[in-house]
């Protein structure tokens, strides 16, 4: 896979989708996938004639969060990462890209989601997910925190104690089970998923697209107006947990395919 083709645009009749084209790797957030995603995001953003936008991911995963072996949050080199920086200058832009742009913005979730590829699902305007989707709160399962705005849209997506206990135990939920707390829309055979997703997409854009920018602008004034500050903090936290020994554990044993034995430090 070159680097070249890990994420995919087409525009059709008023209609964006961006498909993350890294299937070997369930669509995992390498520096460069990240960099072209927020690239395609201004794209749409400043192109007049999308006026909906679709966001889903090649193969048998919607985003599989952070790919370890990024450059950016990698452990080969001598230095232990920042955690925090990766997410101020990467994740957490487009976080708020897809929150300020007026424009309705679906998540075709296709696979599993898990880590920052579930907090992408999450911070969309619409999900839409395929039966055999999942969800998974994947952080604490590596020593982390969650982030990309997860402790954020978690809390205010579903109840707190359920938001919370998925965040400390990083269970799976199914696509049902998402559907039932309240995560998603729809859920659909994966055959129909991205016809599903067009048919809104061209409901919206059919519809009165100035009342649903100044829609969203007040939405996101009524419920994620301080979501900057939200993003900030994780990322300090996530700069903590990103210098721990626990993280160094949880990503050895994660390569190692065996259970970590966390020492809390």
């Amino acid at each position: 896979m070159t680097e070249e083709n890990i994420l995919l645009i087409e525009k059709n009749s008023g209609v964006g989708t961006i498909t993350l084209n890294r299937p070997d790797k369930l669509n995992a957030f390498s520096d460069e996938l990240i960099f072209k995603l927020k690239d395609a995001l201004k794209e749409m953003e400043r192109d007049s004639a999308v006026k909906a936008v679709i966001i889903t991911g090649a193969g048998r995963g919607f985003c599989a969060g952070a790919d370890l072996a990024s450059r950016s949050i990698s452990m080969e080199s001598a230095q232990k990462p920042s955690l925090g920086t990766h997410l101020r200058h990467r994740l957490n832009p487009i976080a708020v890209k897809i929150r300020q742009m007026e424009k309705p913005i679906i998540a075709a979730v296709n696979g599993v989601a898990a880590g920052a590829g579930m907090s992408l699902a999450l911070v969309c305007d619409f999900r839409i997910a395929a039966e055999e989707a999942s969800f998974i709160q994947a952080f604490t399962k590596i020593g982390l925190v969650p982030d990309t705005g997860s402790t954020f849209l978690l809390s205010r997506l579903i109840a707190p104690t359920k938001s919370f206990e998925l965040m400390m135990l990083g269970d799976k939920l199914s696509s049902k089970e998402a559907f039932e707390l309240g995560l998603l829309n729809k859920v659909v055979p994966a055959a129909d998923l991205m016809k599903e997703c067009q048919a809104l997409a061209e409901r919206l854009i059919g519809g009165a697209t100035l009342a649903y920018a100044l829609t969203k602008r007040a939405y996101n004034r009524a419920v994620f107006h301080d979501i900057e500050e939200l993003l900030e903090y994780e990322a300090s936290l996530q700069e903590i947990a990103g210098r721990s020994d626990d993280f160094m554990e949880g990503v050895k044993a994660f390569n190692e395919k065996r259970q970590p034995a966390y020492k809390g430090r």
